[in-house]
C-alpha cells in the first residue's frame, strides 16, 4: 500500500526537500507540495492523502488552523512541523488533531519513519518536542480554572494502573520508558495503553497528553503522578 502525502510550508526549500526525501521511498507518494494552509486544506479534500506535513507558521491559513479543518473534515491524518525557538503556542496543535510533531532539523530517517507511523494509525511525538509541549500545556493550565469534577470523573473507568500509565503518557514517555518505570513487558504496557484510549475515548497518545491534564491527574509542576500509587500489573 503506497502512502500518499501533502506537504505544506511556506518555505519553498523545505518543502521541496521534504518532499524528495519521501517521494524516493518506495512506500509513500507526494501527491502535493503547497505553501500555506489554505492550499492545504484544499489539496486534502481533493486528493485524499494519507498524511499531510504542515508547517505550524504559513500565510493565509496557519498549520494549526488547517490541522483543525483537516481532522474535521477528513480521514488525512497530521505531523506538524516547528521550530520551537518561535513557536510559542504549538501545544495548540494538540486540540487541533494532530497525529505528531516534528523539528524542522529533523533527520532524514526520522522524517520517512514518522510518516509510516503517522499513517499506520499511531501518533509520534519525539521526546524533545514532548517536552516542550508539555511545558507549554501546563504553562497554559496553570492559568486556567479549576478542573470541573466531570472532567476528573472520566479518569473512574480506568485500574490503578491505567491510571499510572496514562500518568506516564502526559509526560510523554515511550512504551519502551512505561515499562522500566512501571517495571513490566511493553506488550503489557501497550495493552494498558490500548485500553486507557478506549475507555476514555481518545484517538491516540497525543490526546491522552491532554486527557491528563485537562483531569487534573497530572498539574502544572507535578514532580510525581497525582492520586496514583503503585499497583500490581
Amino acid at each position: 500500500m503506497t502512502i500518499r502525502v501533502v506537504v505544506a510550508d511556506d518555505q519553498e526549500l523545505v518543502r521541496s526537500g521534504f518532499a524528495m526525501i519521501l517521494d524516493v521511498q518506495e512506500d509513500i507518494e507526494v501527491v502535493a507540495e503547497v505553501g500555506d494552509g489554505a492550499e492545504a486544506l484544499s489539496a486534502v479534500e481533493r486528493l485524499s492523502p494519507d498524511v499531510a506535513l504542515l508547517d505550524v507558521r504559513m500565510p493565509v491559513l496557519d498549520g494549526i488552523e488547517a490541522c483543525r479543518a483537516i481532522s474535521a473534515r477528513s480521514a488525512c491524518r497530521t505531523v506538524m512541523l516547528t521550530t520551537f525557538d518561535s513557536d510559542e503556542y504549538v501545544y495548540e496543535a494538540l486540540h487541533a488533531g494532530a497525529s505528531g510533531f516534528l523539528l524542522k532539523d529533523v533527520r532524514r530517517d526520522d522524517l520517512v519513519h514518522a510518516v509510516r507511523v503517522v499513517a499506520a494509525g499511531e501518533s509520534l511525538l519525539a521526546p524533545s518536542v514532548a517536552r516542550r509541549l508539555i511545558e507549554e500545556y501546563t504553562a497554559a493550565t496553570a492559568r486556567q480554572p479549576a478542573v470541573p469534577p466531570a472532567a476528573a470523573e472520566r479518569l473512574e473507568a480506568l485500574t490503578a494502573r491505567e491510571r499510572e500509565t496514562l500518568v506516564h503518557l502526559g509526560r510523554g514517555l515511550s512504551n519502551a520508558e512505561i515499562a522500566t518505570a512501571l517495571v513490566v513487558s511493553e506488550h503489557t504496557v501497550k495493552s494498558h495503553v490500548g485500553n486507557v484510549l478506549a475507555k476514555l475515548g481518545l484517538r491516540d497518545r497525543i490526546q491522552a497528553v491532554i486527557c491528563a491534564y485537562e483531569t487534573g491527574l497530572i498539574t502544572a509542576g507535578s514532580a510525581d503522578p497525582s492520586g496514583v500509587s503503585p499497583s500490581g500489573g
